[in-house]
């Protein structure tokens, strides 16, 4: 079973599908996030990374919520990656 299929059944052994509209999940990355951005405020960056545990919980929290939200629009994220990294490949050149 793939994290999606994962997070899909866990989800869904709680009824919690229903509440999986685009715009929820979108409002909830950004949350998420800045619960992730949180747990380096007012500390210097050595301090913050020394949070091992919240910041796995809270970055799980940002991918969950955005794999749920690139399964629900269909989208599959090894190529949406894949097409945002030859753009910016484009956008920013080597030199």
């Amino acid at each position: 079973m793939n994290s999606m299929d994962k997070i899909n059944a866990f989800r869904n052994e709680r009824g919690w599908h229903h509440n999986s509209k685009e715009k929820d999940l979108a409002i909830s990355i950004s949350l998420e996030a800045s619960e992730l951005l949180e747990l380096f405020q007012w500390l210097d960056n050595e301090e913050a990374l020394k949070q091992t545990e919240r910041l796995e919980e809270e970055l799980a929290d940002v991918l969950i919520y955005s794999y749920t939200l690139a399964d629900k629009l269909g989208f599959d994220i090894d190529d949406i990656i894949e097409k945002k990294l030859v753009k910016n490949a484009i956008k920013y050149p080597v030199k």
